[in-house]
């Protein structure tokens, strides 16, 4: 019992020392347990097309009122709330893994390997992302899946965390330690694998929430021109449904505003997580806490 008290005074007293960090972990916590409460509570066909009057204002019966499809707008919100969680997620966890392996392999071995690693990044980041998105999915609009966003918004978000990583493996490789574990037979992926990785781990997981955040940006921004899946009622698809029945224009203010607001929330809990993140893993910061 002392050790484990020992333990919870240590992390409440690093919890005051980086604020940043459990404010963003609160924040995204909170969406989360509204998308899941907010799934169990509410039927997901109350979130469908003609589930109930259209264009009701916020009453006790739909309690953030209904758009002129009839959808109930809290089921839409609970409902996109979560696709646009995994859209980022799933996204992003894709975009880091190519980025891993490939700023590993470029940073550790080096050689012409690292070259053409580095010249098709270094050519790929000089395209606009959201030009080549948008060509995408426009061809493809009739076709938009949930997959297949993801898999559009990953194909181009793994160039920045392979640089990145790439960086930082490079400064660490030469480092005495890792030629220690060099002599003492570890091979090449071992090394990889039980020291280089352990000791970027705040740092993949600080570039994890990053590329979730650009990875929910680009979703967000290509469902709001209308080319994300019709069929889904994601945050951004929801904004350019308000858009393409003129919701402002109408006074319409419950059904632009919360989505809004749930983005806005989101973004801000991404941003407080990467910063806290970003303490831990760079030294320089961690000493001024």
């Amino acid at each position: 019992m002392k050790a484990l008290g020992k333990r919870l005074s240590r992390v409440g007293a690093y919890c005051r020392r980086n604020p940043k960090l459990v404010s963003g972990v609160s924040i995204i916590l909170t969406l989360v347990l509204f998308w899941l409460i907010g799934s169990l509570l509410l039927s997901p066909t109350r979130a469908q097309p003609i589930s109930g009057l259209p264009d009701q204002s916020p009453s006790l019966r739909y309690l953030l009122g209904t758009d002129s499809n009839g959808r109930e707008l809290l089921a839409v919100m609970v409902v996109g709330t979560g696709l646009t969680l995994r859209i980022g997620i799933l996204a992003g966890v894709i975009g880091l893994g190519i980025g891993i392996i490939l700023g590993f392999l470029s940073g550790y071995y080096g050689g012409l390997l690292d070259t053409v690693i580095k010249g098709i990044v270094d050519v790929l980041l000089t395209v606009p992302p959201l030009a080549v998105l948008v060509v995408i999915a426009a061809v493809i609009a009739r076709a938009m899946t949930l997959d297949s966003m993801i898999v559009i918004v990953a194909s181009l978000s793994w160039m920045l965390p392979t640089r990145t990583i790439r960086a930082q493996v490079l400064t660490m490789r030469e480092r005495a330690y890792i030629q220690v574990a060099k002599l003492s037979g570890m091979n090449s992926l071992e090394v990889i694998v039980k020291e280089l990785m352990p000791n970027l781990l705040p740092y993949l997981a600080a570039s994890f929430v990053g590329a979730t955040a650009a990875s929910i940006l680009a979703c967000i921004g290509l469902e709001a021109l209308g080319l994300g899946p019709q069929s889904l009622p994601t945050l951004g698809m929801t904004i350019f449904w308000a858009i393409s029945f003129s919701a402002m224009l109408r006074d319409m203010w419950w059904w632009w505003l919360p989505p809004i607001i749930i983005i806005a929330t989101l973004f801000v809990g991404l941003f407080l997580l990467t910063a806290g993140l970003d303490e831990i893993a760079n030294p320089r910061l961690r000493r001024r806490m």
